[in-house]
């Protein structure tokens, strides 16, 4: 009977394993991306771009110096309109030789702007003011993560440098990581239940290790999807949680039965069953949830 549980679970487990990542596979990609908001510029109309080291980057590059604004391909977004835009950025000279690429986004009521593919990794933000024909410009910045933050500060009076401060949530990343490991803690705690283990000894055993393997686990994949973003956040959700059902299942089959509770296939099973029930939710979180991770 014990037997036929656990295999009745491994099933469970490997059909949830398989059936999770298609759902998120498909809509996944790398897209990395450099936000950049504008403290101090409300109530007037200005557009804003990034200033890039390099001529090119993913499908955006610099004007060749030949080509007429409607072959530029933001020419579909913006029509005539955006010409004296185009025109503006295109005759901004940076002292540093930085590049305009043709990418750039009107500010004026978002008092923000994203480059949301192939952003510049060395890039200066530049914002133009066409009332006042004014531009101002940032120093030189560099992306710190996947998905970088930036607030940029308008200076006071007739300045032309702006400040600029990364502004990633580090906030929202300490409280998601904390829910991700209650969760699936719990999760795991659940599972040993239905397992039968029960009793103050069992269930302090997979606390501890839970709790440990756990918290590596989520501390991993947060730094993961900070610097590679959600592609690399699945594959190596996939190697971790092996090496944690590896680690997990070791360690249960030598001390669980030594404590006398049950043998050592039960033990791997409850590690294969919970291991395979909180990566599923894990990865439904990550659906449901995309900021959590």
């Amino acid at each position: 009977m014990k037997r036929r549980r656990c295999t009745v679970w491994m099933v469970g487990v490997l059909l949830l394993a398989a059936l999770w990542p298609m759902a998120v596979f498909a809509d996944m990609g790398p897209k990395p991306s450099v936000t950049v908001a504008v403290a101090g510029g409300e109530g007037q109309a200005y557009y804003g771009t990034l200033l890039s080291q390099t001529a090119s980057t993913g499908p955006a590059s610099a004007w060749d110096g030949r080509s007429d604004y409607s072959q530029c391909w933001q020419y579909g977004q913006w029509g005539e309109e955006g010409r004296p835009v185009w025109e503006a950025f295109v005759r901004y000279q940076d002292p540093d030789g930085f590049y305009f690429l043709q990418e750039w986004w009107d500010c004026t009521q978002t008092q923000s702007f994203a480059w949301t593919y192939y952003p510049p990794s060395t890039f200066k933000v530049l914002l133009y003011f066409p009332q006042e024909e004014r531009f101002l410009v940032s120093p030189v910045c560099q992306t710190y993560a996947f998905d970088s933050h930036f607030t940029v500060q308008l200076p006071e009076g007739e300045g032309e440098l702006l400040t600029v401060t990364a502004s990633y949530q580090y906030g929202w990343e300490a409280v998601s990581l904390v829910v991700r490991y209650l969760l699936t803690f719990l999760v795991e705690m659940g599972v040993a239940l239905l397992f039968g283990y029960r009793g103050r000894r069992a269930l302090a055993v997979l606390a501890v290790v839970n709790g440990a393997t756990q918290l590596g686990l989520n501390l991993a994949l947060g730094w993961v999807n900070y610097a590679a973003g959600s592609m690399a956040f699945v594959g190596a959700y996939i190697l971790l949680e092996l090496a944690v059902f590896g680690v997990e299942a070791a360690v249960y089959a030598r001390t669980l039965p030594r404590r006398g509770f049950g043998g050592k296939g039960r033990a791997v099973c409850y590690s294969l069953a919970a291991n395979g029930v909180s990566f599923a939710l894990g990865l439904w979180l990550a659906r449901v949830i995309p900021g959590i991770f």
